[in-house]
């Protein structure tokens, strides 16, 4: 009985998208996107963002195949090709490795902090240090295990040919040499598209990946959202470049959106949060209105 009710509801929902007023929803959008283009024309360095909509396909975008810088963000690939090679029996995500002096690296994180040799973590306890602490200590451990190589070849496998991991956390030099961690607004919503949709690996997987990007972190984007709303994300960061890749659980309509920026001035994390904001207010009347726009609560 529970199966049919929901189904009967989701067949209402998806009925009332399809009734809702075509013309008038492609006004709304367009006021959209010029507010988005107005916020992201603000930025003192380069920008570009692109927004799928996760219910009906439809997109905002600006600069979205521009390649850009990915700071922490890049993390989402490496926690794709953990959860890849585990899944093919290379090892288990429950395996514990210690963490040693030479596994250490600066920037954010806490391993850096503990002992040498006194600690030891699972291989998923080190995705999550990695994601939610962003400690690249942990990341560098894991592009150890997978490969630079194999990861790169997982992304071309998905047909994302510029989401690149060239090199581990902190290595400066290699940055310097133009080794850089890169994708492109495009491509990074299209990673999040199929961990959403379960369509990378499995469903399970794909699910226990969403679950540890929901863990609490402070993010511009997540700023710009109510407090009720769920964010799955991973955002970035280096002097100069400001990234975040995301899924936004707005009740109704969530949503995939990857805001990038390079050249920057310091000055990118209110024009995240307005970006943000701007998005909200677009899905949450979509989620909520009638086929004819109201904002009519459902009778109890």
């Amino acid at each position: 009985m529970l199966r049919i009710f929901l189904l009967s509801v989701t067949s209402l929902f998806l009925m009332n998208i399809a009734s809702a007023q075509p013309e008038h929803i492609s006004v709304l959008r367009d006021k959209t996107q010029k507010a988005l283009n107005d916020l992201a024309g603000k930025s003192g360095g380069v920008m570009g963002f692109c927004v799928l909509d996760l219910t009906d396909g439809t997109r905002f975008a600006l600069n979205e195949k521009l390649v850009f810088p990915q700071a922490s963000a890049i993390k989402i690939a490496i926690l794709m090709e953990v959860y890849k090679q585990a899944g093919e029996g290379k090892f288990k995500l429950t395996d514990i490795r210690p963490i040693r002096k030479e596994d250490k690296a600066g920037g954010s994180g806490i391993l850096n902090d503990l002992g040498n040799d006194t600690v030891q973590m699972s291989i998923r306890d080190l995705c999550v240090l990695m994601m939610v602490l962003s400690d690249n200590s942990a990341t560098n451990m894991l592009i150890d295990l997978v490969g630079h190589a194999n990861i790169n070849a997982t992304m071309e496998s998905l047909g994302l040919r510029e989401t690149r991991v060239r090199r581990r956390m902190m290595d400066t030099g290699a940055s310097h040499r133009g080794d850089e961690n890169t994708s492109t607004p495009t491509e990074a919503v299209r990673v999040m598209e199929l961990l959403h949709t379960g369509k990378f690996l499995n469903r399970a997987a794909c699910k226990d990946m969403i679950s540890i990007l929901k863990k609490g972190k402070t993010t511009s984007l997540g700023e710009g959202l109510p407090k009720e709303v769920v964010i799955a994300s991973k955002p970035g960061g280096i002097t100069g470049v400001k990234t975040e890749w995301a899924i936004i659980e707005v009740k109704n309509r969530p949503y995939a959106v990857a805001v990038m920026e390079n050249y920057g001035m310091g000055d990118a994390a209110e024009t995240f949060k307005e970006i943000s904001r701007t998005l909200h207010d677009y899905f949450s009347r979509l989620g909520e209105a009638t086929s004819h726009g109201a904002l009519v609560k459902k009778p109890k």
